[in-house]
């Protein structure tokens, strides 16, 4: 990547200024434990993603697999993936290995019980072929599930130890391989047999139950490998819920599951092959593809360059450019980190050279690129699942995230305006930025997105309108020096099978969350106390879901964070009267600013080891840059026309005086507006910008009436333009 923020520096007349120019912002970058591969095994796994990605392709647009077949599959495919590519250990220094001999042979042994429970599903697989009604349990036991479990515990523990070289693949990865194959063979022979509807009764197969035991461990431990720790201690409490909650006082308590029960369910639709999994397996894949196919065709370094030639020489540009740029690369990758990583890595070191102190530009840049999550069309991957949730078309839900999404990145331009304003920062030079004229020319490199929008809008299916889109990527790239080929296509599909890796593993990690609220009915416990709350006051009821969103999606990716708090918050609204689309917005609006909010701030952490700033200052500053979406979701509730529900007239009133309601607000937080604002005006309009955001007649007009009455003061006492004098309080 071609990156030159030295350019910014104040230079003479002679000096050279070179340009800005982004290069590779939209290639992943490399996680710690990701292996490296060369020769043979490169091949090897390049085929295996190459061969993952066309799979859900042909599957979803060609020759469609039954439902729980495609899903394990799936799931099984990003697991042997996922072991594949990612080690559960550190790496060895000095490029030898750091394990003893015998944690080596060890491992190879366990591929024998682990090979042995996939041969024995390969026999049974014949025996239900040949008439047979079931399997005998002592050989479920004994010939499959005691082996199966063995392998994968074993296997498990001792990649935590195994340290070898990042171009090798470890023999209890190996182990985990094959064990993720037993797992899915013995669920495809069952699951297409008539003893699938035995899930959940004590006729099941115990088969069942040790395969989902088994799986669920792979699961978990693949989910702590690419996203962390958060999400696996969150799953690993609401599991032992399912055991020590008949035996919790007060709402808590239910009457209990026994584990055969409980785990011959979880790994059905009802858990995790149910709609976290339904949607990973089809838009989330699909979308993955897609932005595979703009970084093959470089479409997101012209992302970010079109966001410079547009607003670089704004004051502040840079922090201007960080708001389009992450927002575009945001909609499309659904991670608010990773978008952080990709374009932050470009933006941060821009705005401290025009005068953003660290911790301001890393803020900037969390609170951007947690924006991107609700940026409609694509909206990250949360959206797909909001559609499977709660069977709202996909086409109502964007548009009605137009209006939020406009308010949520006008408030965040609004606080870069105003503290450029109030610190007297400087744009970049014209010399300093691409050439827009240059750009404009290519904005046909938008055409993918506008072919998507085109065709959801004029009623293709979300899975038709991507790969549409899809396509439209390669063709737009030969008008580039970009051109696909036959290899770079590969190359793009084997990038999905690599992307994939990491939602997949959370969906399915998700889905075994929503299995235990599905399974224990601790969801409907949890309306009932809403409902509690809200017989006090509506406000409240919303307040404690406000919390409990958040909390559950510390620390958590964007899309488990939704998929958790859709199944534990938003029955709760629902049963308080509250409009099914409004309180999937509310909760999925704090499940995505979750990355932003203290103490544990995905999104801001990552921006902090760009900007060489404190973590926990930069989560605090980027929670009161992005604080109009601790607001909005509010404004849903008492202003269902913000999400387009309602006449015409009232979404207009209600979009005009929220946006001048949000200015205010950011005024408010900066203390600046025309020019610096002391305490008592700063007061005085966070109450007129409540009111507007409040959004009723009355208070909408007595909000106006105070708003103009601060323009007016302002402008007399400052001018049009304001100074670059530090604001008084």
């Amino acid at each position: 990547m071609s990156r030159h923020p030295e350019s910014l520096d104040d230079t003479g007349p002679d000096d050279v200024v070179e340009t800005v120019n982004a290069e590779g912002v939209d290639e992943a970058a490399v996680e710690s434990n990701r292996r490296l591969y060369t020769g043979w095994q490169w091949l090897l796994f390049g085929a295996l993603a190459i061969a993952y990605s066309l799979f859900h392709l042909i599957s979803l647009n060609v020759y469609p697999l039954e439902t729980w077949s495609f899903r394990i599959l799936h799931i099984a495919g990003a697991l042997i993936l996922g072991y594949g590519l990612y080690a559960g250990a550190s790496f060895a220094d000095h490029g030898r290995e750091r394990s003893p001999g015998w944690m080596r042979w060890l491992s190879y042994a366990l591929l024998i019980p682990a090979l042995y429970a996939l041969v024995r599903v390969v026999m049974m697989y014949q025996a239900m072929n040949d008439g047979a009604l079931r399997i005998a349990p002592e050989i479920e036991a004994w010939h499959f599930g005691y082996p199966l479990i063995l392998a994968t515990a074993t296997g498990i523990l001792l990649s935590w130890a195994y340290r070898q070289v990042r171009g090798a693949l470890s023999p209890a990865d190996l182990v985990l391989m094959a064990c993720s194959l037993a797992v899915a063979g013995y669920l495809l022979v069952m699951f297409n047999s008539p003893l699938r509807a035995s899930t959940g009764t004590s006729f099941a197969p115990m088969g069942i139950s040790y395969a989902a035991i088994a799986g669920s461990l792979l699961i978990l431990e693949l989910t702590r490998r690419v996203a962390g720790l958060a999400l696996v201690i969150i799953s690993v409490i609401f599991l032992l819920y399912v055991f020590v909650g008949p035996y919790l006082p007060g709402f808590l308590g239910y009457p209990g599951l026994s584990v055969g029960r409980f785990f011959s369910q979880v790994y059905t639709d009802a858990g995790i092959l149910g709609p976290t999994t339904a949607v990973s397996s089809t838009y989330i894949i699909l979308f993955i593809i897609f932005a595979a196919f703009l970084q093959a065709s470089k479409v997101g370094d012209y992302f970010v360059n079109f966001a410079f030639a547009a607003a670089g020489r704004a004051r502040g540009g840079p922090a201007k450019v960080s708001i389009f740029a992450s927002g575009l690369m945001g909609m499309i990758n659904g991670t608010s980190a990773g978008n952080v990583v990709s374009t932050g890595s470009l933006t941060i070191p821009l705005m401290k050279k025009v005068g953003y102190p660290s911790r301001s530009a890393g803020a900037i840049e969390a609170a951007a690129s947690t924006g991107g999550q609700i940026m409609p069309p694509i909206m990250g991957a949360g959206a797909f699942i909001m559609a499977e949730v709660t069977g709202i078309p996909y086409t109502e839900i964007a548009v009605a995230a137009v209006i939020p999404a406009i308010l949520y990145f006008l408030s965040i331009y609004c606080m870069v305006d105003f503290e450029a304003a109030r610190k007297g920062m400087r744009g970049m030079r014209k010399e300093e930025i691409p050439q827009f004229r240059r750009l404009v020319k290519q904005v046909y490199l938008f055409t993918p997105i506008i072919i998507l929008i085109v065709a959801l809008f004029m009623g293709y299916s979300v899975i038709r309108a991507g790969t549409l889109a899809t396509a439209s990527a390669a063709v737009v790239s030969w008008l580039t020096p970009y051109r696909m080929g036959i290899r770079s296509v590969l190359r793009a599909l084997q990038l999905a099978g690599g992307m994939s890796i990491q939602i997949i593993a959370v969906c399915a990690c998700a889905g075994l969350i929503v299995g235990v609220i599905a399974l224990t009915g601790v969801g409907a416990r949890f309306s009932s106390l809403l409902l509690g709350l809200a017989g006090v006051s509506q406000l409240l009821a919303l307040f404690f879901a406000m919390c409990i969103s958040i909390l559950l999606g510390m620390g958590m990716p964007t899309t488990a964070a939704y998929a958790v708090a859709a199944s534990v918050v938003a029955p709760g609204l629902i049963s308080i009267g509250i409009e099914p689309l409004v309180a999937h917005f509310f909760v999925f609006y704090f499940a995505v600013v979750s990355a932003i909010t203290p103490p544990v701030a995905l999104a801001s952490y990552a921006a902090a080891g760009i900007s060489g700033d404190n973590a926990m200052g930069t989560s605090v500053a980027s929670f009161k840059i992005g604080l109009a979406a601790f607001i909005v979701p509010f404004m849903f509730f008492y202003s269902p026309a913000m999400l387009m529900e309602g006449s015409w007239p009232q979404i207009l009133r209600v979009g005009v005086t929220a946006t001048l309601g949000i200015i205010l607000l950011a005024a408010v937080v900066q203390a600046w507006f025309f020019g610096p604002t002391k305490a008592w005006q700063r007061v005085v309009m966070l109450i007129a910008a409540l009111f507007m955001i409040y959004g009723g007649i009355v208070t909408d007009i007595a909000g106006l009436a105070v708003g103009i009455g601060m323009v007016l003061m302002q402008r007399k006492l400052h001018g049009k333009g304001g100074g670059g004098s530090t604001a008084t309080t």
